[in-house]
């Protein structure tokens, strides 16, 4: 989401290192594949873990009493509320160094590593950036490492008018997909990254407090969307993911996928029913 900086100031970063042992489990991979509409069977112990799928090893075991008022439990450590009570992603970066074989153990290490504190025109904002390491049980080296960036937002009223008319006339590119996300799938995400946030899962929320005109689309979600749009319809696996999340997108909604090759890049946008651009990824593929 763009904003006009003009005043930034370094927080202190709260203690917030997590380092948890995690199991890459078949059960979990075989529900994600069913929740992607793809044959659970044809995922096995051994086999290594689509690349993009790794969010499963990456919820926050957060208290209920710990959450922030908005539900969201952070992924991998707590997220601190600092007085803004909205949330959303902004960015997001993965470096894979190697496969995650699917029934490995891993050990994930999540941590704040930075809290800016901005002045827009808008009002108030702080950035929080997360980072997760995650090691092979044994290794030295992390197979990979990813860093997200949030946004945390002072509060608002009042819904904004829903629209569901789908325009397509200006996105094109060399694969174009579209796909509608609905309650189901978005439930089915958020319980598998055991991701709370309200804005995903309560409608009332997501309208009546934030201001939203449904529920929103989880910014994992759309990044899963579109690696597994490259996976399956390019045959392209990532080595590195660079993705913005510069607008929501919402449940209910047309979500219109496009991928082009751009010399040894690959680009791939998602756009709302607006045709408004609300993900714009960069991925460098992983060379077998």
């Amino acid at each position: 989401m763009n904003h006009s900086n003009q005043e930034h100031l370094s927080l202190s970063v709260p203690q917030q290192d997590t380092v948890r042992k995690e199991i890459c489990s078949i059960a979990v991979v075989r529900r994600v594949a069913a929740m992607l509409d793809l044959n659970p069977d044809e995922f096995t112990e051994g086999a290594a873990l689509p690349r993009g799928w790794q969010f499963i090893l990456m919820g926050a075991d957060t208290t209920r009493s710990q959450l922030r008022a908005d539900g969201f439990p952070g992924l991998g450590v707590a997220m601190p509320d600092l007085g803004l009570p909205r949330l959303m992603l902004g960015s997001r970066s993965v470096s894979y160094m190697q496969d995650i074989p699917i029934g490995a153990a891993v050990h994930r290490h999540s941590s704040i590593k930075s809290l800016t504190q901005k002045t827009t025109k808008a009002g108030p904002m702080v950035v929080a950036v997360i980072q997760h390491e995650i090691k092979l049980h044994g290794a030295d080296l992390p197979a990979l490492i990813e860093t997200q960036t949030y946004l945390l937002l002072p509060a608002t009223k009042g819904a904004s008018p829903a629209s569901t008319e789908h325009f397509t006339t200006h996105v094109t590119g060399d694969k174009v997909k579209t796909v509608v996300p609905d309650e189901t799938l978005l439930f089915q995400y958020s319980a598998l990254g055991f991701n709370s946030h309200k804005i995903h899962i309560d409608r009332s929320h997501a309208r009546n407090v934030e201001g939203f005109p449904d529920l929103v689309v989880n910014g994992g979600l759309a990044t899963l969307l579109l690696t597994e749009f490259l996976r399956k319809e390019m045959g392209v696996s990532p080595s590195t993911i660079k993705a913005r999340h510069v607008a929501p997108l919402f449940c209910g909604s047309p979500i219109t996928m496009v991928v082009n090759k751009s010399e040894s890049k690959w680009q791939l946008q998602a756009y709302d029913n607006r045709s408004t651009l609300a993900v714009d990824m960069e991925v460098e593929p992983h060379e077998l």
